[in-house]
């Protein structure tokens, strides 16, 4: 009796541990969300290290920003294409290279995803991705007009 109550113990939590692997990763998500609420607040993330925000702001804010963000981290910019969607832009920063995707939802609404890889595929940063979205927000936060069209309707004053 002894035996079969210690098998029991044994391989029911093995058990449940198989059947519920999936919900593993739910709870870790749940778990680290919880975690930096505060340090990184409006900041999403996956488990493989990868960053969002939305932003109620036009495309064409946000990608200033973002270009703006770049210079003031010292970030040299090594991509800028249009997509079908939005906009690419790529900077490195020591052994990373930054990847950022720009999508605009909406007229008024900007979706930035953040991925900064540290050398090989499988390492990111997440830190330095989140870091760029809140200086990013900084600089919306502070001028959510771009430079260039101020500029631009200061001439047509004139």
């Amino acid at each position: 009796m002894q035996i079969s109550r210690n098998l029991w113990r044994f391989f029911v939590p093995i058990g449940a541990a198989l059947y519920l692997q999936g919900c593993a990763a739910v709870g870790l998500a749940v778990v680290g969300a919880g975690a930096g609420a505060g340090v990184s607040a409006g900041v999403d993330h996956t488990l493989n290290g990868i960053a969002y925000k939305t932003f109620a702001a036009p495309l064409n804010n946000v990608r200033f920003a973002t270009l703006r963000t770049f210079d003031h981290m010292g970030m040299p910019l090594t991509d800028d294409e249009k997509t079908e969607t939005g906009w690419k832009l790529s900077a490195t920063a020591a052994d990373r290279t930054i990847d950022i995707e720009l999508e605009s939802l909406t007229d008024k609404t900007t979706r930035m995803r953040v991925v900064a890889n540290e050398g090989k595929i499988f390492f990111k940063d997440s830190a330095t991705a989140t870091e760029i979205i809140l200086q990013t927000a900084q600089v919306l936060d502070r001028d959510p007009r771009p430079k260039i069209k101020r500029e631009a309707s200061r001439s047509n004053r004139s």
